[in-house]
């Protein structure tokens, strides 16, 4: 296990992090070059936005690293915002997975961090399948991705 994913497993707990680990991708793909996403975001590797450079390509063992170094950096975020000790598996699996998609402050900011503060986690899990618009238009894609992170969220992980 490299240092980040095992930095991930201390935010989110072992079984947590193994399924992000499997659970993003599915949903990001991995694409070697540089791209445009469906909101027109530069993109790299497994839905990366950091530092991207039109026609860069990568590696499959950079684009693994980045994808561990950023599901670390969303986990710690979320933590900030909503603590971690509340929270399953399932749960901390569906928002990390959640905010890496649309971002930490969208997720910090979201009712679903506020529902789930305030204690009401089918609310919170609930709202995650809101989530599922890019440019105000739904999009199969993201209605799936929310669909699965609701099932993990409202019944955990098998």
């Amino acid at each position: 296990m490299s240092r980040r994913a095992a930095t991930l497993a201390g935010i989110v707990g072992a079984t947590a992090a193994a399924a992000l680990l499997a659970l993003t991708p599915a949903f990001e793909g991995t694409r070697l070059e540089t791209y445009r996403d469906l909101g027109g975001v530069l993109t790299y590797c497994t839905g990366a936005t950091e530092d991207a450079a039109w026609g860069k390509r990568y590696t499959p063992e950079q684009c693994r690293a980045q994808l561990e170094r950023d599901l670390e950096r969303h986990a710690a975020g979320i933590a900030a915002c909503l603590p971690m000790d509340r929270l399953t598996d399932g749960q901390k699996t569906a928002f990390v997975d959640a905010a890496y998609n649309i971002g930490v402050a969208a997720f910090c900011g979201s009712s679903m961090a506020r529902l789930a503060n305030a204690g009401d986690m089918q609310g919170a899990c609930d709202a995650l399948l809101m989530w599922n618009k890019v440019g105000g238009r739904e999009v199969a894609g993201l209605v799936r991705r929310r669909q699965a992170e609701h099932a993990l969220c409202t019944g955990g992980l098998p």
